[in-house]
C-alpha cells in the first residue's frame, strides 16, 4: 500500500469506481475495461476555439483516465492529445482531424471512448489521409497542428500519416501516429495556428509542471528530438533551460543512460538529459533501457527552491502495459548555466525539438501536460490507470 495524503472525500466521489482512498491508504482498482455507458457532461476538447470541442456523449470509464486521476491530485490538464483515446472522463468532442490529399476534412470523435476509425476508413478509402490537427482534450484548446518554420528548419513541419499503424487497446482497432523523419506539430507558438498566448494555461518560466507520452522502443529515429511537452513561442532556440519535454529515443548526442537504449529522458533545450551524475548527463546508472513495445515515459519539472536550491526534475519509465514505473532519476538540475532556474515558454511540441528541428522519428499514442510537479502517489496512479487501458490487447 502507498501511502499519501488525506484528500477531500467530496473531490473523489467522481472517482469512487477507479480509487478507493483512506486516509493514510491508497490503494488502485482499475475499472474493468474502459468503455462504459453513455452520459456525462464535458466543457473540454478545445471548445475555447470552436472545434474539438462538446458538451456531452459517452466514452472512458468513470473516474480512472489520466486528467482525472492529476485533476484530483491538484495538478490540471493544460493540454491532453491522442489519436487513439480519450483521456477525460466523458470526453464527446474531437481527437483529431483527418485530411485528404485533395484537401478535405473530416473530424474524428470517439465511439465509447476510443477514436471513431470506421468513419475515418470510410473517408479515407482508396486514398492517403494526414492528421492535420490534433484536438487538445483539455479546457485549454492547445490544439496541435503542423509545425512553423524555426530556426533549426526555414520550412514548415510535415503532418503525420494516419491509417498507417494500426494498433488495438482494450479490443478496439484504432490508428497510432507513426512520425517519419520532417514531420511534426505544434501549438500556442507566436506563430502558430493555435496560438493562445493569454490563455493556453501552460507553465512558463520556473513554475511546475509534469507531462508523460505513451511511445514504443519500435521506429525510433535517432535525430533530433522525438519530444512531447514545453516548448519556446519563438520557434527558435532561446538558450538552456527555455524548454521542457520528455524524450523517448536514443539520445542523440547527447546524454544517455545504462544499457543500449531507447531511454527517456527530459529536453531541456541543448541537451537531453537522462538525470545528471557527476556534472555529466552521460551513462546516469538509474536510468536504464525502455525496450518495451508500449513504452510510459514521464518528466516532472519541479522549482529551484528544491533540493536546497539546486532545482529539481525527476523521470520515469517503463512497460505501457504492465507493471510500475522505474524511478529513473530524481535529482537536481543539471549545474550548467541557464537550468536553475528554468525559462520555460509555453508552446507545446509534438516529435521536434524546440527550435523546429524534425529529424525525429517514432510512435507516439497519447500526451499529457499539467500543472504542478506530480508527486510518485500521481505517477504511480498514472502508470496503473495506462496499464488498465490495456496497450496491444
Amino acid at each position: 500500500m502507498k501511502q499519501i495524503r488525506c484528500i477531500g472525500f467530496g473531490l473523489l466521489a467522481a472517482l469512487q469506481a477507479a480509487l478507493v482512498v483512506a486516509c493514510g491508504d491508497y490503494t488502485y482498482k482499475p475499472v474493468g475495461g474502459m468503455s462504459t455507458g453513455t452520459g456525462g457532461t464535458s466543457a473540454t476538447g478545445g471548445s475555447s476555439n470552436g472545434a474539438g470541442g462538446g458538451s456531452s456523449g459517452s466514452g472512458g470509464a468513470i473516474g480512472n483516465l489520466p486528467c482525472d486521476i492529476f485533476k484530483a491530485a491538484g495538478n490540471p490538464c493544460v493540454s491532453a492529445h491522442s489519436t487513439v483515446r480519450a483521456l477525460v472522463t466523458g470526453f464527446s468532442g474531437n481527437l483529431y482531424q483527418v485530411k485528404r490529399p485533395t484537401g478535405e476534412t473530416l473530424d474524428i470523435g470517439v465511439v465509447d471512448g476510443y477514436a471513431d476509425v470506421a468513419k475515418q476508413d470510410a473517408f479515407c478509402a482508396g486514398t492517403v489521409c494526414v492528421a492535420s490537427i490534433i484536438y487538445d482534450q483539455s479546457p485549454q484548446g492547445n490544439h496541435l497542428t503542423p509545425a512553423p518554420p524555426g530556426s533549426n528548419k526555414s520550412t514548415p513541419g510535415d503532418p503525420a500519416t494516419v491509417g498507417d499503424h494500426r494498433i488495438m487497446i482494450n479490443g478496439h482497432s484504432v490508428y497510432g501516429l507513426l512520425f517519419k523523419v520532417g514531420q511534426g506539430y505544434r501549438t500556442a507558438c507566436n506563430t502558430c495556428t493555435y496560438s493562445n498566448a493569454t490563455t493556453s494555461g501552460i507553465p512558463v518560466g520556473d513554475e511546475p509542471e509534469s507531462m508523460y507520452m505513451v511511445s514504443s522502443q519500435h521506429d525510433l529515429e535517432t535525430g533530433c528530438c522525438f519530444d512531447y511537452g514545453n516548448a519556446e513561442r519563438t520557434a527558435s532556440n532561446d538558450g538552456n533551460g527555455t524548454m521542457e519535454a520528455v524524450y523517448v529515443g536514443q539520445g542523440v548526442i547527447w546524454g544517455t543512460g545504462v544499457g543500449d537504449g531507447p531511454w527517456v529522458m527530459a529536453d531541456l533545450e541543448n541537451g537531453l538529459y537522462p538525470g545528471w551524475e557527476n556534472d555529466q548527463f552521460f551513462d546516469i546508472s538509474t536510468n536504464t533501457s525502455v525496450k518495451f513495445d508500449f513504452v510510459t515515459a514521464v518528466v516532472v519539472g519541479d522549482t529551484t527552491d528544491k533540493n536546497a536550491g539546486k532545482g529539481r526534475f525527476a523521470i520515469y519509465g517503463g512497460d505501457a502495459t504492465t507493471g510500475t514505473l522505474k524511478t529513473m532519476y530524481d535529482g537536481i538540475r543539471p549545474t550548467k548555466n541557464g537550468y536553475n532556474p528554468m525559462k520555460k515558454q509555453g508552446s507545446i511540441i509534438l516529435s521536434i525539438g524546440g527550435d523546429n528541428s524534425n529529424g525525429a522519428g517514432g510512435r507516439f499514442y497519447e500526451g499529457v501536460l499539467v500543472k504542478g510537479a506530480a508527486s510518485k502517489e500521481t505517477v504511480d496512479a498514472l502508470q496503473a490507470s495506462i496499464v488498465a487501458a490495456r496497450y496491444g490487447k
